[in-house]
């Protein structure tokens, strides 16, 4: 069910931020005892819940990002990229726990590989108050990680009447939780990419994966890059591909698709107007090196 006549349309967007160090031009990932040069390298604020605030923001729906960032140099750092997205601040927790909070990307070709660090916990002092928000229609969880810290946060979301929709995020010691599935008891949206599902479920194909997971959510949309994205709800299976574009950097792409998505979702268009969005959202992502830095240069 869409949220579309919800009188509280806004979305608060909940999980870690990070600052984003992205190589990219590499021919291949370091090796051990090896030096490995990159030709190019940016910094960008980062993590799921701050690239999906950014693009609802830019689609003009009022999100909020429920979050913690520290005050060492690099989260001070990031700071005027997170205010310049227009997503609202009013939620944010700025404490010196929560930083530095880094994820090196390295690219190579289509692909990446993250080295990250965590600070401190994931729950913001700020999340009574978000969730009593008058303007709070719908909660976005960016990582089961968050979840996983906050068991009853999805509990608290619906007793405040919010739709919740969840991208579990791939997170090695997580992804393989046997009580992952019942601790996101509750989601509206499971946005898993391809891998992620696979992990999940154990299954090999797609689509089975797909299947597996729609027994325990409305709606499942599975998340396939290039190859596009696939979506069960009830009967309703769908899948589109998605155009070649020139990609740059593949990083937050599926966080920029979970605000096309749900965006779409929550205007009530319908499921296959917002899979053809969230693709439009997570192929525009790819363009620039950081998951919302190509929305500097689209007015």
């Amino acid at each position: 069910m869409s949220s579309a006549s919800s009188p509280r349309p806004a979305v608060l967007s909940i999980g870690r931020i990070y600052c984003d160090l992205i190589f990219t031009g590499l021919e291949a990932l370091p090796e051990l005892g090896k030096e490995t040069f990159a030709q190019d390298m940016n910094i960008a604020a980062g993590g799921g819940a701050f690239i999906t605030a950014a693009h609802l923001a830019h689609k003009g729906r009022a999100c909020a990002l429920l979050a913690r960032l520290g005050l060492d140099p690099l989260s001070v750092g990031i700071l005027p990229e997170l205010m310049a997205t227009g997503a609202d601040l009013r939620f944010l927790e700025r404490c010196e726990t929560a930083g530095p909070q880094v994820t090196v990307a390295s690219v190579v070709d289509n692909d990446r590989a993250f080295l990250s660090r965590r600070a401190g916990t994931a729950l913001p002092a700020t999340l009574e108050d978000a969730l009593n928000w008058s303007e709070a229609g719908h909660l976005h969880i960016a990582e089961y990680a968050t979840l996983h810290e906050i068991p009853d946060l999805i509990t608290r979301a619906k007793a405040k009447g919010l739709t919740v929709s969840l991208d579990p995020s791939w997170d090695e010691t997580l992804i393989y939780d046997p009580a992952l599935l019942e601790a996101c008891k509750g989601t509206d949206i499971f946005l898993p990419n391809q891998e992620e599902a696979l992990a999940i479920t154990g299954h090999k194909d797609p689509v089975a994966a797909l299947n597996a997971l729609a027994e325990h959510f409305p709606c499942v949309v599975l998340k396939g890059g290039a190859d596009g994205a696939w979506l069960k709800a009830g009967d309703l299976q769908l899948h589109q591909s998605a155009e070649a574009v020139t990609v740059v950097d593949t990083t937050g792409a599926g966080d920029a698709f979970n605000a096309g998505f749900i965006d779409s979702w929550m205007q009530g268009v319908g499921f296959e107007a917002a899979l053809g969005e969230g693709i439009i959202c997570g192929s525009l992502a790819v363009q620039a090196a950081g998951g919302a830095a190509i929305l500097a240069a689209k007015p």
